[in-house]
């Protein structure tokens, strides 16, 4: 008679799979990110993240209104200057690139979908760091703070219904919170980039927004790999500065991070499926070696088990089709 207990049963048809289903992912989970060039006349094909471009202003109005009507959940926005310097000063310019794109995909969709700015400075400095040098060359982490709160409310003005700190300075959320708040933009809430790892895998989107170091490297802000408790303490002080949602970055190799941050807070869960693990999964299936298909569904769904309420993922788009076919068969 053995065995007695056969899981098996529960997999035997599709109807019996999908009742059982314990994790379940849905175009509402997902955000696109999107790269807008600034004077573009035609988008700008990413080399090493096939499927993705820079846009111009006109195609990027096009691809919100698009992800809008697959149902993706959010946008989430980064801009690509022309011309950049030791301050970053286009990032606080009203008519900067970034801060026009906000205002013209919010123009396009209004509040149809959350609209996401990523309030860093390394795709606007020269010298590719996410906060201004000082003397020594190091990145000076008050002075820093100082631009994040004028970039954060240029970026809610404009438009953005989230602002997204991602240099990891120590107090970013705090200030820019109070910043909002001053500034009478109490609705505008604040996407913490609680968990971002010193990782190898953002290869390509430094590539997108040519926002490499020119010196150094961004361990000395970003997060040590080795470092998992550190995590915690992130997430503490972030929650005690007003964050609304929090974040983990990478996402795919950081999963166990993601399900520490779940079981420690109350508040939304985002996951990055950064560039890099975007990009492999491409250039495996270009190789033939993978389905791009079945291995996107299968990363999303895995960050989405982890413990992510929300993914951000290149491959939003894809993702919304795959699901919604699914969902009709």
């Amino acid at each position: 008679m053995f065995p007695t207990q056969r899981p098996r049963r529960l997999r035997s048809t599709p109807a019996l799979r999908r009742l059982v289903a314990e994790t379940e992912l849905r175009p509402r989970n997902l955000v696109l990110p999107m790269f807008v060039k600034e004077n573009a006349t035609e988008p700008v094909p990413i080399a090493s993240m096939p499927g993705v471009v820079q846009h111009t202003r006109d195609s990027l109005r096009k691809s919100a209104s698009e992800a809008v009507a697959a149902g993706v959940g959010g946008l989430m926005l980064f801009g690509v200057p022309e011309h950049k310097d030791a301050t970053g000063s286009g990032a606080i310019d009203p008519n900067g690139v970034l801060n026009v794109a906000l205002a013209d995909v919010y123009a396009e969709v209004g509040d149809a979908t959350v609209i996401m700015s990523d309030c860093c400075l390394d795709e606007f400095t020269d010298h590719g760091h996410c906060g201004v040098l000082d003397a020594d060359g190091a990145v000076d982490n008050d002075a820093t703070l100082t631009l994040y709160a004028e970039m954060a409310v240029a970026q809610a003005t404009a438009g953005a219904h989230l602002i997204g700190p991602s240099g990891m300075m120590d107090g970013q959320v705090g200030v820019i919170r109070e910043a909002l708040d001053t500034a009478g933009l109490l609705g505008a809430g604040v996407l913490a980039y609680t968990v971002k790892y010193a990782s190898a895998f953002y290869g390509p989107f430094r590539d997108a927004l040519d926002s490499a170091p020119r010196s150094g490297d961004k361990k000395t802000y970003q997060m040590d790999p080795a470092n998992a408790r550190e995590a915690l303490r992130e997430l503490v002080l972030d929650e005690s500065e007003g964050a609304d949602w929090v974040m983990v970055k990478p996402g795919l190799i950081y999963a166990d991070i993601i399900r520490l941050v779940r079981d420690h807070t109350a508040l939304p869960v985002a996951a990055y499926h950064v560039s890099g693990e975007y990009a492999m999964l491409r250039a495996a299936a270009e190789r033939g070696w993978l389905d791009y298909d079945r291995c996107l569904l299968e990363s999303l769904l895995s960050l989405k088990r982890a413990g992510a309420d929300v993914i951000f993922t290149y491959g939003a788009l894809d993702a919304a089709r795959l699901l919604r076919e699914s969902a009709r068969g």
